[in-house]
């Protein structure tokens, strides 16, 4: 599995670097892309530099998309570039993880209709589905976690949708996710 992510300015550093982390610690292929350039600043001034160039891109090469939240959502949702990603992977089923503020994209192009799911509280309108007030939910090929704070879970779920839940475990262990 081949998991491709786009950031930009405003990016949530938790959201993105924890997923980001969990998902290599569990042995998964990840690119990272940047609307600008090679490098993106998040919300709090974490800038991520050597990132992909988007004229690079090959979309064939990834089964599932990664979709951070923070400000930076509004710049993607308005990306055209962007949605037509966004618009590809749904319609070939590849599996679709967005935190906080990012599955608000994915409700306003209609992808949450009669589906469970959850985003940053504030941010929750009526997209046609169930909303969850919980860390992360699974409906099929769409994954959503609600902030910064659900990361760990949302990433973890993210992680046992692409390998398996004996190997999410594994990982879960190997960073004391169960210790007191």
């Amino acid at each position: 599995m081949k998991v491709l992510c786009i950031l930009t300015n405003g990016f949530e550093e938790i959201e993105a670097i924890g997923s980001i982390a969990i998902l290599r610690r569990g042995g998964i292929d990840l690119d990272i892309y940047s609307l600008h350039e090679e490098c993106a600043t998040g919300r709090y001034g974490v800038k991520i530099s050597n990132l992909n160039n988007l004229c690079k891109l090959s979309l064939n090469q990834y089964e599932s998309l990664l979709i951070p939240g923070g400000p930076q959502y509004a710049e993607l949702e308005s990306n055209s570039f962007f949605i037509n990603i966004v618009k590809s992977f749904y319609k070939d089923n590849k599996l679709i993880a967005a935190i906080c503020a990012g599955p608000t994209i994915l409700g306003h192009l209609g992808f949450l209709k009669n589906k469970n799911y959850t985003c940053f509280t504030s941010m929750n309108e009526d997209f046609g589905g169930n909303y969850k007030n919980t860390y992360a939910v699974r409906d099929g090929n769409i994954i959503t976690g609600i902030s910064a704070a659900g990361t760990i879970d949302f990433a973890f779920l993210f992680l046992e949708a692409l390998t398996s839940k004996e190997h999410a475990e594994k990982i879960k262990n190997q960073i004391y996710y169960y210790s007191k």
